[in-house]
């Protein structure tokens, strides 16, 4: 199965900025509920596959999107990676 990731955020408005963001890279992404595993202050996330995780950190940090967390989706739950 492919690497899936997830960014969790403390604000609608940065979800809904990094969601544009991604978009316009053509980088496909679902913007789903944040998981009940990560705590976050936004109930929105975004999720991505693997193949994409170098350009969505570069993104995110060229662009200063405050993020909470990207985090790896496992069968046990969710482990937070290096940002």
């Amino acid at each position: 199965m492919p690497e899936q990731y997830v960014i969790a955020f403390d604000s609608t408005q940065q979800a809904i900025r990094t969601e544009m963001l991604l978009e316009y890279a053509n980088i496909e992404i679902d913007t789903l509920p944040t998981p009940k595993e990560i705590t976050a202050g936004c109930a929105l996330s975004i999720g991505f596959g693997g193949a994409d995780l170098g350009r969505v950190k570069t993104i995110l940090r060229e662009e200063r999107v405050e993020v909470r967390g990207i985090y790896l989706k496992k069968e046990s739950g969710y482990d937070t990676i290096e940002f």
